[in-house]
């Protein structure tokens, strides 16, 4: 790989460094059910701005390391994310030109999706958990996607200076 191709994709492989890392980030108990997909907001991000370059294989894998560091099922979040990632890419020339209120509306959506085939994993595995462990990373992911966009969009101007 070039120094220039390397250098175009090192903060894309940083802002996933970070995400996963919050997401593995000890949190207070009462915060635990809240806490935002930082990930699958990244991954969405990316895909929606690079669909050739971040889509459905970086999002199995991504998934695949989430699945590993949370020590959830093996393939559980590798799947949600290649479905979510999947809908994205479709879709991405839609979602470029949505304004910010329709945009943060679908995310909405699109984490609803991913919550869900999480919960119907959960439901076939026998794994029971509370309801607010699927809706709370929703509403917050949704509440955070406006920073989440502006953030990366600041990451994405940097780089290519």
């Amino acid at each position: 790989m070039s120094d220039a191709r390397a250098g175009r994709h090192l903060p894309i492989i940083i802002s996933l460094i970070i995400a996963l890392t919050l997401a593995i980030a000890p949190l207070p108990l009462w915060a635990e059910p809240f806490r935002p997909d930082w990930v699958i907001l990244t991954l969405i991000y990316w895909s929606m701005t690079f669909p050739g370059n971040y889509s459905v294989g970086v999002a199995w894998i991504v998934g695949l390391i989430v699945d590993v560091a949370q020590g959830t099922l093996l393939g559980q979040h590798a799947l949600a994310f290649t479905i979510v990632i999947y809908v994205t890419v479709k879709f991405h020339l839609q979602l470029r030109q949505f304004p910010m209120l329709q945009l943060t509306a679908t995310v909405f959506a699109v984490l609803g999706l991913y919550q869900f085939v999480l919960f119907w994993i959960n439901g076939v595995a026998g794994v029971n958990a509370p309801m607010v462990t699927y809706w709370g990373p929703v509403l917050s992911g949704t509440a955070i996607w406006p920073l989440v966009t502006i953030v990366l969009v600041g990451v994405r101007q940097r780089a290519r200076r």
